[in-house]
């Protein structure tokens, strides 16, 4: 008699089901934490040649590793990287947005000191619910690992538990018997 190991959940393929569940051709979408480009290539990939995608980073070796990868990869040119904070979205995204990720922590490979911080991060997560369509979705993806990480994630649970239940639809993905791990909200617009 054979066994099979049960497969463990893959937050990152899960991740990638909500947003698809919202996004497609022709949409607009915003990663508000470019990093590596791993999203931006994701919603570059989603939206197609037709759509948009908006990617903010405040440090330039994260836009010049995102413009690599979106090379690398194929993608089409429907992205805009964008040299600056996520608070400052509103400035640069000209239209409703169908999807929006957030990766809160440090660029991976980068300098653990610069950190997405909570001052930034909750504007930005406030203006991007404001971006989003009506029936789009927000992503977030915390970082417990780390003090500030762990302080941002309960800061942002306590600002989605204050939203409209009639308005705005909160969930939490998290593995509870590993406190340190990667976790994420979904957040959808009715």
């Amino acid at each position: 008699m054979s066994y099979r190991t049960p497969a463990m959940v893959d937050l990152l393929e899960l991740q990638k089901y909500f947003i698809r569940g919202h996004l497609g051709e022709g949409d607009a979408a915003a990663d508000f934490t470019m990093g590596n480009g791993h999203d931006t290539e994701f919603l570059s990939k989603t939206v197609g040649p037709t759509g948009r995608v908006y990617a903010f980073d405040i440090q330039k070796s994260a836009l010049e590793s995102t413009a690599a990868r979106l090379r690398e990869t194929g993608c089409p040119d429907n992205v805009t990287l964008i040299h600056d904070s996520h608070s400052n979205a509103k400035k640069h995204i000209d239209r409703p947005i169908r999807a929006g990720m957030f990766n809160l922590g440090w660029l991976p490979g980068g300098d653990k000191i610069v950190t997405t911080r909570r001052e930034t991060t909750l504007p930005a997560i406030a203006d991007a619910l404001e971006l989003l369509d009506h029936g789009g979705v927000l992503l977030v993806a915390v970082y417990p690992g780390h003090a500030e990480g762990e302080a941002e994630g309960a800061e942002v649970a306590g600002y989605f538990a204050s939203l409209d239940r009639h308005k705005i639809c909160a969930s939490q993905f998290r593995i509870i018997n590993s406190p340190t791990s990667p976790y994420f909200f979904v957040v959808e617009k009715k």
